[in-house]
């Protein structure tokens, strides 16, 4: 039996944490899909098309295997997502106490609504610090970034700033 796995986030921009989790993944589970949803409580730097190319570009040039799906999904339930590609995990990387006391509630619901588990995977320290806010707001002020996103993303971020 397939094992199929869904890394969800908003992902604005990804980061090499995300990177870092999404690689593990690949290699625990048959099939990964990396999704990009909509958070109705966060202001986007970034259309969700452009998200998924900078993940797509990001895990090319990381060499990622073939078992990752980049997809997106903005209406309905995650849990929806899962049923509709035969997905029976969740995997959300942790970087705090703070992401876990988030993440526990709605890990406990979606077993509830869809028997979908939740697996916990904490980044590599190097990165555990890191989220796509910070990166926006460093980014946003003319900092580099580089050291916090893929390649792909730090060229991207680059071209924005204005000259």
């Amino acid at each position: 039996m397939t094992k199929i796995a869904v890394v969800p986030g908003s992902f604005d921009p990804v980061t090499m944490g995300h990177l870092d989790v999404i690689l593990r993944a690949a290699g625990i589970f048959d099939e990964v899909h990396v999704l990009v949803v909509h958070n109705p409580n966060k202001h986007a730097m970034l259309p969700i098309s452009e998200r998924m190319t900078l993940i797509q570009k990001s895990l090319d040039e990381a060499g990622a295997p073939q078992n990752i799906t980049v997809a997106s999904w903005s209406v309905g339930l995650l849990v929806d997502y899962c049923t509709e590609v035969g997905a029976s995990v969740l995997v959300k990387g942790i970087r705090s106490q703070i992401d876990v006391s988030y993440e526990t509630p709605m890990a406990i619901m979606n077993r509830s609504l869809a028997d979908v588990e939740t697996v916990f995977m904490l980044p590599d320290p190097a990165h555990a610090h890191v989220s796509s806010t910070l990166v926006r707001q460093v980014s946003e002020m003319g900092g580099d970034v580089s050291p916090y996103v893929p390649a792909a993303v730090a060229r991207f971020l680059g071209a924005r700033r204005p000259a």
